[in-house]
């Protein structure tokens, strides 16, 4: 009988695995995608930068195995948003990590979570020495931080002075942003050396990705199985534990026993295996007395403006994002007086708000000749007119919790194994629209003050998803309208625990990875509490 068994292998359940192979534990990380050669990385980042293949190609997502419905109001493109493998989504992740604002903990945006920031904030200093985070302490509506961190944050770039001026003008303060990439080498990898492809794939591996943990708790003695599906979590007669978790593999279905068990396979996938888990002790699905599993499904939403200047904004060199703004991420409704204009305040109650000023707004170069149909001097001067000269913003929007917005089984169609495929169902509520109406106001601002065309603008009629799974096991201090407790152990089940975005009561507008993470540290630290 092992210690422990982690279902997953991406951020969440390598650093649950690392953490108790450092406390002495016997552990086993089932995957259910491959585990990819890091060589195979330059020829996977061609894949991206070739009209030829989908985006879901270039980390092989598709087919029976990765089948998906989704029946709601909006279609969710979920393949796009996931990679099944040893490293999991941070194989094609941007690596923007922030820390989640106190005003996300303790209900302002909507539910409050059972933990105060100040709960995890030690945890947060330690993900991001994990991950490998370089930042800058020049964000005046950061929460407070007990360390520094590990690495300077990446400079400004052209682009962002030219944002710069425009928002002083109109008092909208700007910051770095932090970033799970290498500005200087570190944890033995080296520095950024600007490839641009970061999403979806970093060739010299400066980004962090979930299998460099990996190794190193597999060097500690950690075992990992890729390939590995788990179909379902078995109980005791009474339901009161896991006792087994079953795995297909080479054809055949294998059980292993362990005294706790997590579940860290996304926001979609565990949702989709405590319902598959459904026994006599739990007819509704592993761990759902409250009925909570798979509902309160959230993303954070995209909201975005852009155009062109009459001078070179010089897009496309970094493939990331170096300057944002959360000034109005507390209160999007609050107005801005510049020394040249301002942002008139907002009646009405709105989700949070980041503001994201992008390095990489109109076409690629390389991508655009690789799919033109001109050549020679046609071609160039095709390219010329098009690339240097766009600008743009962003922004991620928050999404409160509906039940109606969930994760259920479709019956209808089944996965490679001859399970029900996840059925995921979504709209967008009304105050999020509100909200990127509003964000839509600011940007056009900022965009107006310099003098740019708007040709484009991306709101609460055109909006997407940021591919952030969040909510659908969400945690509660009471029982009876969550799936998990502060500890990350579920209500129902005494042996089993969740690291996963899937716990956030709500998601704010910061991207997930950092919480994630934290989160992910603090869970195994209680799971090795009770291995004790």
């Amino acid at each position: 009988m092992r210690d422990a068994v982690i279902v997953g292998a991406g951020p969440a359940g390598a650093l649950v695995a690392n953490r108790l192979a450092d406390a002495g534990h016997d552990v086993l990380v089932l995957e259910a995608g491959p585990r990819f050669d890091f060589d195979e990385r330059p020829e996977r980042q061609k894949r991206s930068i070739r009209p030829a293949h989908a985006d879901p190609e270039v980390w092989d997502m598709g087919g029976d195995r990765d089948a998906f419905s989704t029946t709601g109001e909006l279609y969710y493109p979920l393949n796009v948003a996931r990679v099944k493998g040893v490293g999991g989504s941070t194989l094609h992740w941007q690596g923007m990590v922030m820390r989640l604002h106190e005003s996300d903990f303790d209900g302002t945006h909507g539910r409050a979570w059972p933990l105060s920031y100040d709960d995890i904030e030690p945890y947060y200093g330690e993900a991001e020495r994990a991950l490998g985070v370089a930042g800058a302490s020049d964000n005046p509506f950061e929460p407070p931080r007990s360390e520094p961190y590990p690495m300077p944050a990446f400079p400004p770039s052209y682009s962002d002075s030219i944002f710069a001026d425009a928002c002083e003008r109109l008092g909208i303060t700007t910051h770095s942003v932090g970033n799970a990439r290498n500005s200087e080498g570190y944890d033995g990898r080296s520095p950024c050396v600007g490839y641009g492809t970061c999403k979806p794939v970093c060739p010299s591996g400066a980004k962090y990705s979930a299998d460099f943990t990996i190794a190193d708790a597999e060097a500690k003695g950690v075992d990992v199985v890729a390939e590995a599906p788990v179909q379902r979590l078995e109980t005791d007669e009474d339901g009161g534990r896991v006792t087994r978790a079953v795995y297909a593999k080479d054809g055949a279905e294998h059980a292993v026993e362990a005294e706790q068990f997590v579940l860290a396979a996304g926001g979609i996938e565990i949702p989709r295996l405590l319902l598959l888990s459904a026994n006599d002790a739990h007819p509704d699905g592993l761990a759902n007395s409250s009925g909570a599993v798979g509902r309160y499904f959230t993303d954070h939403l995209f909201a975005g403006a852009g155009g062109r200047l009459d001078r070179r904004t010089r897009q496309n060199h970094i493939g990331f994002i170096t300057t944002e703004s959360h000034q109005f991420y507390d209160d999007p409704g609050i107005g801005s007086e510049g020394t040249d204009g301002d942002i008139p305040p907002a009646d009405g109650a709105f989700q949070p708000v980041k503001l994201e000023f992008l390095n990489y707004a109109g076409p690629s170069p390389v991508e655009q000749a690789m799919a033109a149909d001109d050549w020679g001097d046609s071609l160039l001067s095709e390219l010329r007119d098009s690339y240097g000269t766009h600008i743009a913003m962003g922004a991620l929007v928050g999404m409160p919790g509906k039940a109606e917005n969930r994760v259920t089984l479709d019956t209808s169609r089944t996965d490679d194994h001859g399970n029900p495929v996840p059925d995921l169902r979504w709209s967008i509520p009304e105050q999020t629209k509100r909200t990127l109406a509003r964000a839509n106001e600011i940007q056009h601002a900022v965009l107006e003050e310099l003098g740019a065309s708007i040709d484009w603008t991306v709101g609460p009629d055109n909006t997407g998803p940021a591919y952030h799974h969040m909510g659908t096991t969400r945690m509660s201090s009471n029982p009876n309208s969550g799936v998990v407790d502060a500890r990350m152990r579920t209500h129902d089940v005494s042996n089993l625990s969740i690291a996963s975005s899937s716990v956030f009561p709500t998601g704010g507008a910061m991207n997930p990875t950092l919480t994630i993470a934290a989160l992910a540290l603090k869970c195994a630290d209680h799971v090795a509490a009770a291995l004790a």
